[in-house]
C-alpha cells in the first residue's frame, strides 16, 4: 500500500495531509465540546446519555474532519503547485469550504443531527473555524515551502539535450518539489563541484541521482560508483522510473516497448475487470438519475438554441481499436465539420454555439456518455476515447499510440485531470505519457484520486475548450 500510494502522491503532500486531518479532528472537536454545542446537536434521552453523547461527538469530529478533508483533495488542495502559488491556495480553500458545508450536513444526518437553523449555524461556525486554522496552517507550510526545506535536489547525469529535457519536465505539477543539478556548470542549471561520493553527495544537500540515459553516457559517474550511492541509501534513478514514480507519467523518450514488456504493471485480470465493470454500473446509474433533471434541461435549451439534434453521435475507437458510437450533448453548430472532415476542437471555437459554451466548460456534454458506461463501451476511468481518424494519425508518428487502448476508454482519466484538453500532435504525445501510466498502474485507488480530481477539473474548467 504504502508502494501505491507512494507514486500517486508526494511524501510531503501526503504528510501535510495527516497533519491537516489531525488539525481538523481537534478543530471540530473543540468547537463541538464547546458549552451549549452538544445538547444542541446530539439527540440523547436514554439513560447514558451523557457517555453516549461524548462518543457521539468523538465520531462526529472523525468524521466531519475526514469529510472535509477529502472535499479539500477534491479541490486540489494537497498539489504542490496550489500549495506554491498563494494566490490559487487562498481561492482553493475557499472553495473548498464552501463545497464542504453540503457534505458536511448530510454527513451530520447520521448523528441524529437535525437540518435546523440552530444546527446549521454551528456547523457553519466549524467550518469558518476550520478555514481559519488551515489558511494559518498553510501559511506556515507556505514559509516552510519558501526556506525549501521540502525541495529535493536530484543529480541529473548524461547528455545535455536529455539533461535539458528532465529539467524541463520538472517545472510542473509534482516536479516543483525537485531541483534538478548537473555535475558541471551549465547555463541555467545549478552544479556541484564536489567528488561525485555518496558522502558529497550528502554534503551537498543532494537526494537522489537521476541518470538521463544508459549509464555508461554519465562519463562523469560509473555504474560502479552509481551502485555505491545505491547501496549507501542514495536513491538512484534511470530517467523511466523517475518520471513514473515522482512525475506520474511514461517518459516516451526514454522507454521502449522491451522496457514495458518487463515492467511490472498492467494488471488485467478478470477478478479486477470485473470490480471495475460493477463499479462502472453503480457510478453511472447513480450519475444517470441524480443528473436526469440536467440533462433534461439541457437537452431543452439545445432544442430551442439552434437547429439540429439534441445528442451527438460519432464514431469513436474502444476497448482493442473496437469502434463505438460515442453519445454527447450537442455543443457545436450542427454543420461544424462541412465534407465531413475531422477537425480538433480550439480555443474561442466559432463552431460552438450558446448553449455549448455554457455547458462544455463543466463537461455536461458529456453526461450521455454514463450510456456508454452502461452499453459496456466504456468506462467511468480510462483514456480518452480517440476518432479513428486521428488515431491512425497520432499512430504513424506517435510511438506506443496504439497500446492505450487495452483498456477501456473513459468519461475522465489521469491525463484529462493532469493535461489540459490536447488539439495537436504535441499535446497529443504529452496526453499519452499519462494515459500509460494510467494503462500500466491503474488500481481502484487510482480510479478514486481520478474521481475525486475530476471535481476539480470541472469546478476550475482546467483544460475545457
Amino acid at each position: 500500500m504504502t508502494h501505491v500510494l507512494g507514486r500517486l502522491m508526494s511524501l510531503e503532500m501526503a504528510l501535510l495531509g495527516l497533519c491537516e486531518l489531525a488539525l481538523s479532528f481537534l478543530v471540530i472537536y473543540g468547537v463541538l465540546t464547546l458549552p451549549g454545542v452538544l445538547p444542541a446537536l446530539v439527540e440523547a434521552s436514554s439513560v447514558g446519555a451523557a457517555h453516549a453523547a461524548s462518543y457521539d461527538i468523538v465520531n462526529l469530529a472523525a468524521v466531519l474532519a475526514i469529510t472535509i478533508v477529502l472535499t479539500a483533495a477534491a479541490i486540489g488542495l494537497y498539489r504542490p503547485e496550489v500549495c506554491i502559488e498563494r494566490r490559487r491556495l487562498l481561492v482553493n480553500t475557499g472553495v473548498a469550504c464552501i463545497l464542504a458545508f453540503p457534505a458536511v450536513l448530510v454527513v451530520s444526518g447520521s448523528f441524529n443531527i437535525g437540518w435546523s437553523r440552530h444546527s446549521v449555524v454551528l456547523l457553519t461556525k466549524v467550518l469558518l473555524v476550520w478555514l481559519i486554522a488551515i489558511l494559518v496552517s498553510r501559511v506556515i507550510f507556505s514559509r516552510i515551502m519558501r526556506e525549501r526545506w521540502f525541495i529535493r535536489r536530484i543529480l541529473v547525469l548524461g547528455a545535455a539535450p536529455r539533461i535539458a529535457r528532465l529539467r524541463q519536465l520538472a517545472k510542473g505539477g509534482r516536479g516543483r518539489l525537485f531541483e534538478p543539478v548537473v555535475a558541471t556548470r551549465d547555463a541555467g542549471a545549478s552544479a556541484i563541484d564536489q567528488p561525485l561520493t555518496p558522502t558529497a553527495l550528502r554534503r551537498e544537500g543532494i537526494w537522489g541521482v537521476v541518470v538521463a540515459g544508459h549509464p555508461g553516457d554519465a562519463a562523469s559517474l560509473s555504474v560502479a560508483a552509481l551502485l555505491d550511492c545505491k547501496l549507501r541509501g542514495v536513491p538512484v534513478f534511470d530517467e523511466a522510473g523517475f518520471c513514473e514514480q515522482h512525475l506520474g507519467r511514461i517518459d516516451l523518450d526514454g522507454v521502449r516497448a522491451d522496457w514495458l514488456l518487463f515492467a511490472d504493471g498492467f494488471a488485467n485480470g478478470r477478478v479486477s475487470n470485473a470490480v471495475k465493470r460493477a463499479i462502472d454500473v453503480c457510478v453511472s446509474l447513480t450519475l444517470v438519475v441524480l443528473t436526469l433533471p440536467l440533462m433534461l434541461l439541457t437537452a431543452l435549451l439545445i432544442r430551442l438554441d439552434s437547429p439540429g439534434p439534441v445528442l451527438y453521435r460519432q464514431q469513436r475507437l474502444g476497448l482493442h481499436g473496437e469502434p463505438f458510437t460515442l453519445l454527447k450533448f450537442r455543443s457545436m453548430a450542427n454543420d461544424a465539420e462541412r465534407g465531413g472532415n475531422p477537425l480538433w476542437a480550439s480555443q474561442q471555437d466559432p463552431r460552438i454555439t450558446r448553449v455549448g459554451s455554457l455547458i462544455r466548460p463543466m463537461r455536461i456534454d458529456e453526461l450521455p456518455q454514463l450510456i456508454n458506461v452502461l452499453r459496456g463501451e466504456m468506462s467511468m476511468i480510462g483514456p480518452r476515447p480517440e476518432r479513428p481518424h486521428f488515431v491512425e494519425q497520432l499512430a504513424r508518428v506517435i510511438p506506443l499510440y496504439g497500446e492505450r487502448s487495452y483498456v477501456k476508454p473513459g468519461i475522465t482519466g489521469w491525463a484529462q485531470v493532469n493535461y489540459p484538453y490536447g488539439a495537436s500532435v504535441e499535446d497529443a504525445r504529452q496526453k499519452l505519457s499519462y494515459d500509460l501510466y494510467y494503462v500500466k498502474n491503474r488500481s481502484l485507488l487510482l480510479d478514486l484520486l481520478i474521481l475525486l480530481a475530476t471535481v476539480r477539473v470541472i469546478l476550475f474548467r482546467e483544460g475545457a475548450r
